[in-house]
């Protein structure tokens, strides 16, 4: 069991870095997640984390592999594509939607052009999308855990408004509440949280650990405080065992963390107390007999 578990991070310093950055990043990621499922926004991530990568590729051209230059393109490109996105469809009468899926794929063409025509390979390109245990240095361990760290505190202003937001749009209108403000705030935040985990996870596994953890809290609370508790713990389990099978397995770490935390999403709902498949079918039985 030593060796099963506890050796590799004993072990291994770059390990143990990426198991405290995914760490942070599991306490503040996943309760975004909620929000978005809340709000019926669950592609979101998923779109924010693409039209990031234009400015990622643009960091890769300039600097290289280099934790600042592609956090701080992907930040600038990830922001421009969710406030465009606003923007446009207020200007057009459009859904804001259809266009986040519009910017999303030009967005996800125009990176990987760029890194192609840049001279990189498929090793970086792998890289920057799929991420890699061996890019969590200190630098991006004190990224991951001060954008935890930043979240956490503007939830905790945050999060009456949101919730309203979520349940009663309208009255949160009626009483000031300043939704497409907090709106905004929030969208920002999920940008900053898919481009943190880039170095471990990369641009597009890190909405896993985002969404995933979500989705599946909602078989195990009913209240928004206990999603996201549940949430919480489901994204860091999958964390730690994800970093266990990607160094035992030896395969990309983004990946085997994604599907750890799919593998709870699976387990949820076949046996999640609320809505899960063998206890609804167990109640069902209970009340035919």
């Amino acid at each position: 069991m030593y060796d099963l578990l506890i050796a590799p991070f004993a072990e291994f310093g770059f390990l143990r870095r990426a198991l405290v950055g995914c760490m942070a990043l599991s306490v503040s990621a996943p309760v975004l997640g909620v929000f978005l499922v809340l709000r019926r926004m669950s592609l979101t991530a998923d779109v924010l984390a693409h039209g990031a990568l234009p400015g990622v590729a643009l960091g890769f051209l300039l600097a290289g592999l280099s934790a600042p230059a592609l956090w701080a393109g992907g930040l600038v490109a990830g922001l421009l594509v969710a406030v465009g996105a606003g923007a446009l469809s207020r200007a057009t009468g459009g859904r804001e939607d259809a266009t986040l899926a519009a910017l999303y794929l030009l967005a996800l063409g125009a990176g990987v052009a760029m890194i192609s025509m840049g001279g990189g390979g498929a090793v970086d390109l792998s890289h920057i999308l799929f991420g890699s245990v061996l890019g969590v240095d200190d630098a991006a361990l004190l990224l991951m855990a001060g954008v935890a760290t930043l979240t956490l505190a503007v939830l905790a202003f945050a999060w009456r408004p949101l919730v309203l937001e979520c349940f009663d749009p309208s009255f949160a209108a009626a009483a000031g509440a300043r939704g497409g403000l907090w709106h905004m705030v929030f969208q920002a935040l999920v940008v900053v949280n898919v481009l943190s985990a880039f170095q471990a996870l990369g641009t597009l596994m890190a909405v896993g650990l985002m969404m995933l953890p979500a989705i599946a809290a909602r078989h195990w609370a009913r209240e928004v405080s206990g999603m996201a508790y549940a949430a919480v713990g489901i994204a860091l389990a999958s964390s730690l065992s994800g970093l266990l099978v990607s160094y035992h397995a030896d395969v990309p770490t983004g990946p085997a963390i994604v599907l750890m935390a799919g593998f709870a999403w699976a387990v949820s709902v076949l046996a999640g107390p609320v809505d899960g498949l063998l206890p609804r079918l167990l109640r069902r039985r209970h009340l035919a007999g």
